[in-house]
């Protein structure tokens, strides 16, 4: 099982919407490994016929084996046909999974349907490490919401920019190397029209060294007034681009819609953007993870609604004095009256301090 949560590992960035999943055949004395494989790209083989297809490749009879996944095999025709079938037809004997899948289309039916084949079934083993593997999937599925990770780079004192605006770069280029890597493993990039005007961002994946990019997270801009620029640098070829907007001005729907960007109109209370009917608008639209890269006002918006789930917040070890919070929140007359986190890991990464901490039960996390 080891072996395949890394293998789910090592899915991550490549098959939004599909959950990450591992899988290891094991001959049925437990001596040899006959086959390996991970979840391809949406539409692509999951990690069961991948590991089927490696055994096939090397000459190995699969028959009494036993596979190792990290997720149930699903029971349903999606993209692609159910992968109990195809264990049930190799003739495997016993099925070791971490968890059962959250898909209501699955939900138990692929054990069931194993079992009912004579199929020996044990879960539980790694299912923590797959929650976490797939918190955005098992997030969409759950709460019908994506999992939102607020990404800040501040200096030490929590100031994200110069009073004058100047920001670039606060952290180093080890952090946003670290940063690109967060970005790629998201469904979709959020940011807000106030960053698009200020600092006319790309927010593709792009710092990744050596390691190829496998697919461009899909772009977002909460832009309640419709003031997107259509010569924005967010408009890249083949990524698409979704705008949300309060405003019904067709002219300028037009312009953006001829640019490929997708309008989508949720108007709000005071003119704004509606953000809690944007988030289960995102997780129909299939996303799981959300990577949002916004200002402070944004920010604040989204802490104050309850919905964020989690804070990436790189640190650098310098002071700026007056500047631009992390987030436009408060004055609070009370301690109580803070937004509660939990630490979940912190990290040096070059000179700079990563810390992700998470939402103290925003809305129900899965």
């Amino acid at each position: 099982m080891r072996e395949a949560l890394d293998l789910a590992h090592a899915s991550i960035g490549a098959t939004e919407p599909n959950p990450r999943v591992g899988c290891v055949i094991v001959s049925a004395d437990g001596s040899r490994v006959l086959g390996r494989g991970r979840t391809q790209p949406a539409g692509q083989a999951h990690a069961e016929i991948m590991a089927l297809r490696d055994a096939a490749a090397q000459g190995h009879d699969v028959r009494g084996a036993t596979v190792y996944v990290t997720l149930e095999p699903c029971a349903h025709h999606g993209r692609t046909g159910p992968c109990c079938d195809a264990l049930i037809a190799a003739g495997i004997g016993k099925v070791v999974a971490s968890v059962v899948d959250p898909n209501p289309l699955v939900a138990g039916q692929g054990f069931e349907r194993l079992r009912g084949a004579g199929i020996a079934v044990e879960t539980g083993p790694g299912e923590d490490e797959t929650r976490e593997i797939n918190i955005g999937f098992f997030s969409r599925m759950q709460r019908k919401l994506p999992w939102v990770r607020l990404k800040i780079a501040a200096s030490l004192d929590g100031k994200t920019a110069l009073d004058n605006g100047i920001s670039q770069w606060i952290t180093s280029p080890e952090a946003r190397q670290d940063g690109h890597a967060w970005r790629a493993r998201a469904s979709a990039v959020l940011t807000g029209i106030g960053t698009v005007l200020e600092d006319n961002p790309r927010l593709n994946v792009r710092d990744l060294r050596e390691v190829p990019v496998q697919r461009q997270p899909f772009a977002i801009i909460v832009d309640s007034k419709l003031e997107t620029p259509s010569d924005a640098n967010m408009f890249i070829a083949a990524r698409p681009l979704v705008i949300y907007t309060a405003s019904s001005d067709a002219a300028r729907r037009a312009v953006l819609e001829g640019k490929g960007a997708t309008i989508a109109l949720m108007p709000g209370p005071g003119g704004k953007v509606d953000l809690a009917a944007m988030m289960r608008d995102l997780a129909a639209r299939e996303v799981n993870e959300l990577h949002v890269e916004a200002g402070h006002k944004l920010n604040g918006s989204l802490l104050r609604e309850g919905l964020v789930d989690e804070l990436l917040v790189y640190l650098a070890p310098k002071l700026l004095g007056r500047g631009c919070d992390m987030a436009s929140l408060g004055p609070f007359a009370q301690l109580a009256e803070a937004l509660p986190l939990q630490l979940h890991s912190v990290l040096q990464v070059g000179p700079d301090l990563r810390v992700v901490a998470r939402v103290i039960n925003p809305v129900s996390q899965p």
